[in-house]
């Protein structure tokens, strides 16, 4: 059978090019025409070629098919020539043995098919007396038989069936199915059924009336001595005793059988008992839940403004308890677990942490061996002021420059750089911010360094962000050695600064104290030297070790969110060593280190304790001051890390600050309250908390600045959706957005602004805070007109005509009308004019007449002050 071109190539996915090229290649060219129709020989060879498993089924159909065709025959042979066989034999000598009866009558019962076959008996040994006379039987008959066999007609049989009986099938029928009743019988039926179920609803009814029991009087004396001779049946002659008890008893039940109340039965007693105990279980609980509501169950770390919240006190206690502690703390700075308790513990809070079996589970399967510790460089963290030279001494050490690099000249990143001396030491430096803003960041330095070093310069003085460094230092507990920067200038003056130092109870050396202190020039390099001395000087005194052999653990730095390379982390291993390949727990993130490099940018495979690196691999960019830990499975990191966030969620939710009616009612008081909203982005998360800080600092009375969401990386599609959503704005730091950020920022209409220096930001935050707020009206007098004479104009009013007395009067200015020192009424021009003519201001001592909008009761004597608002705008 032929099939077409185009089909068969359908059928074995491919191309008729193919196909084509392939009938050539066998030697049987076809057209290039989808209409073109092969044969079953070469379409199997297509198969073949390009469909096997369709070749197969090919093949095995068209050997079924052969076997049919060599079956079809034999059937004929066997079966068709039977009836020219049958005709040839009957002609010349008719030989009946049998009849088939090709349309067989209606079928009859089973009994009638015995006479039948006593028919065919009988008619197999009819051809007997056949077989003796066959030559007196004429020839028509046979030709009519022959006739009726071709014709295919009922045989008539000579000997007629034998009746043996009869089946009455109508008698079986009605055995088998009950007869049909009349309608009036259903009807009988149905009354007969409806009188049984009222019969049955009538003895229901009577079982379940009961006699009820009527409560006849109680005589005492009968009941007790009913219930002595029930006691006392045994004894004869038993004489009751009458006591009060049970007299008050029975006169109580009495009386409230009389009023209605029934006894005190089993049933209300148990009632009683239960209420009672539903009582007892509420004044428990309720005195459970004032006890739990002074226990505060945080984590580790909580922000001063979270912790204010949790407390319900305001935020400035907070900080004012921890600086009575002697710690300097933001709004938005976290809290480590020693200073939450203090602070809670002042205000009548206990502390629960619900972390804790979390850090537990890091390092219980650890062994550590006391053999393997060996000693570690020493962390350094240079802080200070902004501008007195901290990154430029970290340059000259490091023979790099730093500050080329940063905006504005400022450093806005914490840098973790590891040094390595002539002498074949290893130093690591922290260089942290010295702007106001970053506060956190100095904290997060003094906490995880071995040594601080407090740069002064010469030529200024001991600044606020200096003291602060120092506090900072003094906090966590940190040696720290000062250097006196910029002594290379005309004005320089170390002994002043000496100076202010001793008047915050901090002697150097110099001065007979215990601070070691070095004149350094970082521009030139003078006295650098000596300064690292002291620092290694200081380390050999703390005896720093850790095991290299053990887990690394340690602190995340900074993370960010590069474009290429995806979540980083700067890391400082403090314990253990960091390899390649380790699985790392940061906070609520995760991952396998997939890259490390050093400061320089150098791929490494390992950092020892003391080291700074950067990582890739993890799910996440960490806060930065969070601790690290490396697990043996990723599996536990996971686990660990799932717990950390549903923890950190439901502290969210605790800490979350919901508008109450104090607060509202504080808003109507001030009349123009505003909010701010802003979504901040930044390069770093060091950044993005620093700035988050500063935001929220500039709230006032009657505008409050909420940070709704501040996250590193680039402005992306859904922080653009949330501002739309909020009615945010979104600040850059050091970001740009995407172009269908931008894009869908166009659309929404939300405002992106993009910043690299921190300075910048907060200026234009205030004036745009300053556009928020309504401006004060202030009213300015301009004239002073006296009413010499009223005129009634019918259609028009009446119109005062006037004399001005003080200043100059304006067609635009507003009016108001006095009597008798008390003012009338106050209102706008109508019209002002001098003669006939229309006027837009008259002088001192000029008439003119004035007619008041919608207003006609003037007066002669009347004065008419008028006068002019203005706005004056508001600052913070």
């Amino acid at each position: 059978m032929a099939i077409k071109l185009i089909k068969a190539c359908k059928e074995l996915n491919i191309g008729m090019s193919t196909a084509v090229e392939f009938c050539a290649k066998q030697g049987k060219e076809i057209q290039t025409d989808p209409n073109v129709r092969i044969d079953d020989d070469l379409y199997l060879l297509l198969a073949k070629e390009f469909n096997k498993d369709m070749a197969l089924k090919l093949e095995a159909e068209k050997q079924a098919q052969e076997r049919q065709e060599r079956e079809i025959p034999q059937k004929v042979s066997i079966d068709e020539p039977k009836a020219p066989e049958h005709i040839a034999t009957e002609i010349p000598k008719p030989k009946v043995v049998g009849k088939i009866d090709l349309n067989p009558a209606a079928p009859e019962p089973e009994p009638a098919k015995e006479p039948e076959q006593a028919k065919k008996k009988e008619a197999v040994k009819e051809p007997e007396p056949v077989k003796e006379e066959p030559k007196q039987e004429p020839q028509e008959p046979k030709e009519k038989k022959d006739a009726e066999i071709f014709k295919l007609r009922k045989p008539e049989l000579k000997n007629q069936p034998k009746v043996v009986g009869k089946i009455d099938l109508g008698s079986i029928n009605q055995a088998t199915h009950p007869t049909k009743k009349s309608k009036e019988e259903k009807k009988r039926e149905r009354e007969e059924r409806q009188q049984l179920q009222q019969q049955q609803n009538a003895q229901a009814a009577e079982k379940r009336k009961r006699e009820r029991i009527k409560q006849n009087k109680v005589d005492i004396n009968d009941a007790r001595n009913q219930k002595g001779s029930g006691k006392n049946k045994q004894k004869k002659g038993f004489k009751v005793e009458i006591n009060d008890e049970e007299v008050q008893r029975q006169i109580k039940e009495t009386l409230n059988r009389l009023q209605g109340q029934k006894g005190k039965t089993l049933t209300s007693k148990h009632k009683r008992e239960r209420r009672e105990q539903e009582r007892e279980k509420m004044a428990e609980a309720k005195a459970e839940e004032q006890a739990q509501s002074k226990v505060l169950k945080l984590t580790e770390f909580v922000t001063a403004n979270d912790l204010a919240v949790m407390m319900n006190i305001p935020v400035n206690k907070i900080i004012g308890a921890c600086m009575m502690l002697g710690i300097v703390v933001s709004i938005n700075q976290r809290l480590d677990a020693e200073t939450i308790n203090l602070v809670a513990e002042e205000f009548g809070f206990t502390t629960e942490y619900v972390s804790a079996h979390v850090t537990d589970e890091i390092n219980a399967d650890e062994q550590i061996n006391d053999e393997d510790i060996e000693p570690r460089c020493p962390i350094v963290t240079v802080m200070g002021h902004v501008d007195h030279g901290k990154t430029s001494l970290l340059d000259h050490i490091r023979n790099t420059n730093v500050i080329a690099g940063e905006a504005g000249g400022i450093t806005q990143h914490i840098g973790a750089y590891n040094v390595k001396l002539k002498n074949g030491q290893h130093i690591t430096f922290l260089d942290t911010p010295g702007h106001e803003a970053f506060t956190a960041m100095r904290a997060r330095g003094a906490k995880v360094t071995d040594i601080a070093i407090i740069i002064v310069a010469a030529d200024d003085a001991v600044m606020p962000q200096t003291i602060e460094a120092i506090n900072h230092a003094q906090a966590a507990g940190v040696p720290m050695i000062f250097a006196i920067n910029k002594c290379d200038k005309p004005g320089a003056n170390p002994d002043k600064i000496k100076e202010q130092l001793s008047n915050m109870n901090i002697l150097v050396e110099d001065w007979g104290g215990k601070y070691q202190s070095q004149d350094i020039s970082a521009k030139n390099g003078t006295g650098v030297y000596e300064l690292l001395e002291k620092v290694l000087l200081e380390a050999e005194m703390l005896e720093l070790k850790a095991n290299p052999k053990r887990r690394a653990k340690g602190s995340i730095i900074e993370s960010s969110l590069d474009k290429g390379r995806g979540y980083v982390a700067t890391v400082l291993v403090s314990d253990g060593t960091l390899h390649m390949g380790d699985i790392v727990l940061a906070g609520t993130y995760h991952g396998k280190i997939k890259a490390m490099f050093n400061e320089r940018g150098q791929k490494i495979q390992q950092a020892l304790p003391g080291e700074p690196c950067l990582i890739l691999g993890l799910n996440g960019a960490p806060q930065a001051g969070d601790e690290f830990n490396v697990l043996p499975t990723e599996q536990e990191a996971r686990d660990i890390a799932n717990k950390r966030e549903q923890l950190q969620r439901e502290q969210s939710i605790r800490t979350k600050k919901h508008v109450g009616l104090d607060e509202i009612g504080r808003r109507l008081a001030i009349g123009d309250f505003k909010e701010l909203n802003i979504i901040v982005k930044g390069d770093v998360d060091g950044s993005v908390e620093a700035l988050t800080d500063s935001l929220i600092k500039l709230s006032t009375e009657n505008i409050q600045v909420n940070v709704i969401h501040g996250a590193v990386g680039a402005i992306s599609d859904s922080d653009v959706l949330l501002a739309a959503a909020s009615n945010a704005i979104i600040v850059g730091f050091n970001v740009r957005p995407t172009s269908t950020a931008r894009k869908m920022a166009e659309n929404e209409e939300v405002d992106i602004r993009i910043y690299s220096i921190i300075y910048d930001t907060i200026e234009e935050i205030k004036a745009a805070m300053s556009g928020m707020l309504s401006p004060d009206i202030k009213e300015n007098v301009t004239a002073s007109l006296e009413v010499l004479q009223t005129f009634h104009i019918s259609k028009v009013g009446t119109i005062a005509g006037c004399i001005v007395r003080e200043g100059k009067a304006k067609r635009t200015n507003k009016v108001r009308l006095i009597r008798d020192g008390i003012v009338i009424h106050t209102g706008e021009i109508l019209a002002l004019k001098h003669g006939k003519d229309d006027i837009k201001e008259i002088g001192v001592n000029q008439e003119c007449g004035i007619s008041i909008k919608s207003y006609n009761d003037i007066k002669e004597g009347d004065i008419i002050e008028t006068f002019e608002q203005v706005e004056v705008a508001k600052t913070l």
